[in-house]
């Protein structure tokens, strides 16, 4: 695994890779402070009603002080996971022809299958999130929490749109999907440090490329 993330790390650094990072991330912090910009007073009655359930005014302030900029600062890293996956496939394969020349085989991956598994996995964060956003707030617990969360947003989309993109067979994507969330779960270590957040989907992708084309298959 080690040998895995240094090779991530070294194309993570490349002047394509990260000209693509900050044309999604830039894009995405855009759209959202447009929108909270636009619509502040709106956004924030929406966190704070739904923190009701706080028995104390001065509470229900103070948690919605912190809470209403993480919301809108989760809401671009979700719009990051959705352009990432939309928008990698070519620099993927340049990836993959650099680094594994002998690996010809390029499938295409279906773009409506991209945003379906996409949507699904935010749709299962965003429940997860509202049931367990007030387990969050403890500590350590509240941080291990939010790693795995947003890990589910990286772990089916990059093995859908990388796996799928280099591996035809199914049954030899599963063995090599093992790690996958191990994968996800160091990916999302970037979203605990705001604009090294835009790093996050894209340092998955490449990862899980490398894991399924740089490993052998156990049998």
């Amino acid at each position: 695994m080690h040998k895995t993330i240094g090779k991530t790390t070294r194309d993570i650094l490349s002047l394509r890779v990260l000209t693509f990072i900050f044309t999604i991330g830039i894009s995405s912090i855009l759209i959202w402070v447009t929108i909270l910009w636009s619509f502040w007073e709106e956004f924030e009655n929406f966190v704070t009603s739904y923190l009701s359930w706080i028995p104390w005014e001065w509470a229900q302030d103070t948690v919605a002080y912190i809470a209403t900029p993480f919301v809108g600062y989760t809401m671009i890293i979700i719009t990051i996971s959705i352009l990432t996956s939309l928008f990698s496939e070519s620099l993927l394969i340049s990836l993959a022809k650099k680094h594994y020349p002998k690996h010809r085989d390029i499938y295409s991956v279906p773009i409506m299958g991209s945003i379906i598994v996409t949507l699904k996995s935010i749709g299962i964060f965003i429940v997860l999130f509202i049931i367990l956003f007030p387990f969050t707030f403890i500590p350590v617990l509240g941080q291990v929490l939010m790693l795995y969360l947003w890990s589910i947003l990286l772990k089916a989309p990059t093995v859908y749109d990388v796996g799928g993109l280099f591996i035809n067979d199914k049954k030899l994507l599963k063995k090599r999907n093992k790690k996958s969330t191990l994968i996800a779960m160091i990916a999302s270590l970037f979203n605990y440090i705001p604009i090294l957040n835009i790093f996050a989907p894209i340092y998955a992708q490449i990862m899980f490329l490398h894991h399924i084309l740089g490993n052998p298959v156990p049998k």
